[in-house]
């Protein structure tokens, strides 16, 4: 959702954002849901009126580490420490809401796709080789944007976890072009 939130913010921002380096794009329908059928028993339960709630409170490790895994295209690469963290935090007042609302204003971003010919900021694309996206998806993208999208192979949509040398070096290849 960040790559999502990051074009967006780069249209409202163009005096203060020198630069998008944006990593597999979350702006279309069903993403969380395409990664398994754990994923998209969950996903779509979570948006459910009436058994929402109860779905967003279910993030047990299991369940968790399930629905995660639909990110990866190495399942072993999904770290343990970080299912921990994020099991902790799951545990927060409130953020069984705030998990629901998030998952819920997700057509907001696919929405507002429509809006990505209005980047004006050098835009650096990037999907995983194994991404929720769709080969239509990301073409789609890359053409409202007019640039060419970079691949990372062997990984899926949380490859900064599966591949972190491979991203770190495609930031400091934008950021090289971008200090030219």
């Amino acid at each position: 959702m960040g790559a999502a939130l990051a074009l967006l913010a780069s249209i409202e921002l163009t005096d203060r954002v020198s630069g998008v380096i944006a990593f597999n794009p979350y702006d279309y329908p069903g993403g969380l849901e395409r990664g398994n059928w754990f994923a998209r028993v969950i996903g779509t339960g979570v948006r459910l009126p009436g058994s929402g709630p109860i779905f967003a409170r279910l993030e047990h490790r299991v369940i968790l580490r399930g629905v995660l895994r639909g990110g990866f295209a190495d399942h072993h690469a999904l770290p343990k420490d970080l299912l921990v963290e994020l099991r902790r935090s799951g545990r927060r007042p409130g953020y069984p809401g705030v998990n629901r609302a998030i998952m819920r204003i997700l057509a907001g971003l696919i929405d507002a796709k429509s809006r990505y010919a209005q980047v004006k900021t050098p835009v650096t694309l990037v999907y995983s080789e194994h991404d929720w996206s769709r080969p239509a998806d990301r073409e789609q993208v890359a053409r409202l944007l007019g640039v060419r999208a970079v691949a990372v192979p062997g990984a899926g949509h949380f490859s900064a976890l599966e591949r972190p040398t491979e991203m770190v070096r495609i930031i400091r290849h934008a950021r090289h072009k971008l200090s030219r």
